[in-house]
């Protein structure tokens, strides 16, 4: 394939993969500005509400658990419509749930469905690309991924204006259906069945081992893990944190919100830009760099008392860093084990959204009447999360200068 031929494929496979990915982003920061609100209607504290935010993130990770072998054994296109008519159903389900303990458990089961989407977008890369030209393609993928933060709040603060809470969850569902629908006739599969692995639960626990066993591997999710724990720290605070400490309307909020996002969106397009010029792993430390300086000064205004000037800076730059540090520690994480894509990428993800899961009602359980516990908890994470990339990745030269791979579709969807 000639390089004119791949770059409109590549371009398509991105739109494609980065809308799925979108998908689990917005069902988090969608309903977010209505937090406050869901509260008082649903006659539940807090915690209770950011409870449903908890059990989207842990079937999240638990569905990727299960997506990454499946897809491993029967291909990436089954699983993926098939947890899409799901989290369809589920959606629906959720905008009239009752009470704040039904819509939690609800959330649980559309996240299972939802999961796929994730394993899937990464496990085609993988499938299709290696060393570089995958981390270029994770980038892209991630600058995609970025749109949905930053849209989904702003939707989700207008969509306020016209309905409540539930109205959110009848976008989700329309927004899903039209993804399964596009997918379901444009995305090939590109998993051939010469290259897949009978799905056993022994097997499974033996790849998850061998993975579990490479400390490179574990260093680098373990980086990107506790990264994203300190974001989903801020996405489960800010809402009360700059709503109620703040005193900020749920427009202003999702304003500030979508910002922070861009931020993300704007860091990828830099990283896609430097991909090649630098090495994934220099890029990598540099998002630590700018992670942990993000969480200091964001301790540092907890600590002293600052207001919305001194706060907001520290925390766009903290948000801004993940669109650096996660595209970089997926790659330099998958690219070791392309034998496994399916179940490397739902390890990968299991990981990065057990962190957020458990951190979540951490938050809320600290208090949410100050800046200082959600301060705290995403500057701690930012510190784990180097300290995991210092120590068990020392000695990794990561991904090297080779020819890239380049993706052949056309060869795929034969099969």
């Amino acid at each position: 394939m000639t390089p004119t031929e791949a770059g409109p494929t590549r371009l398509k496979l991105v739109g494609l993969l980065g809308a799925l990915c979108t998908l689990g982003p917005m069902s988090i920061d969608m309903y977010l500005p209505a937090f406050p609100s869901m509260a008082t209607e649903l006659e539940a504290a807090a915690p209770q509400i950011q409870l449903s935010l908890t059990t989207f993130i842990i079937g999240l990770a638990l569905g990727q658990l299960l997506a990454g072998p499946i897809s491993d054994a029967i291909g990436r296109r089954k699983p993926l419509l098939v947890g899409l008519a799901a989290y369809i159903t589920f959606s629906l389900l959720c905008a009239i749930a009752p009470t704040a303990l039904a819509l939690a458990g609800l959330r649980f089961i559309q996240a299972l469905g939802v999961a796929a989407g994730f394993v899937v977008a990464t496990a085609v890369a993988r499938d299709l690309f290696s060393g570089l030209a995958m981390a270029k393609f994770m980038s892209l993928l991630m600058l995609v991924n970025g749109l949905g933060p930053v849209i989904a709040p702003v939707l989700g603060g207008q969509v306020l204006r016209l309905t409540s809470w539930r109205g959110t969850f009848l976008v989700l569902a329309i927004i899903g259906a039209i993804l399964l629908t596009i997918l379901a006739f444009a995305l090939p599969e590109t998993h051939k069945p010469e290259n897949r692995v009978p799905a056993n639960l022994r097997g499974t626990l033996r790849t998850f081992g061998k993975l579990l066993r490479d400390r490179y591997f574990l260093g680098y999710a373990l980086a990107a893990s506790f990264a994203l724990g300190s974001l989903f720290a801020y996405v489960s605070g800010a809402s009360f944190v700059l709503q109620k400490v703040f005193g900020l309307s749920p427009q202003q909020f999702s304003l500030v919100f979508g910002v922070n996002s861009l931020g993300i969106l704007l860091a990828g397009l830099l990283n896609t830009w430097l991909t090649g010029k630098l090495m994934p792993r220099t890029l990598l430390k540099a998002g630590l760099g700018m992670a942990t300086t993000g969480g200091a000064g964001l301790l540092a205004a907890g600590v002293l008392g600052g207001g919305l000037l001194t706060f907001l800076p520290a925390l766009f730059l903290l948000t801004t860093s993940v669109g650096v540090l996660l595209p970089n520690a997926a790659s330099l994480a998958m690219n070791r084990h392309p034998e496994a894509a399916g179940s490397a990428s739902a390890l990968l993800g299991v990981l990065q959204f057990l962190a957020g899961g458990l951190i979540a009602p951490v938050v809320g359980a600290a208090g949410t009447e100050s800046v200082l516990p959600m301060a705290a908890v995403m500057a701690g994470l930012t510190i784990a999360a180097t300290l995991a990339f210092t120590l068990l990745t020392r000695g990794d030269k990561g991904i090297t200068r080779e020819p890239d791979a380049i993706p052949r579709p056309a060869e795929a969807a034969a099969h």
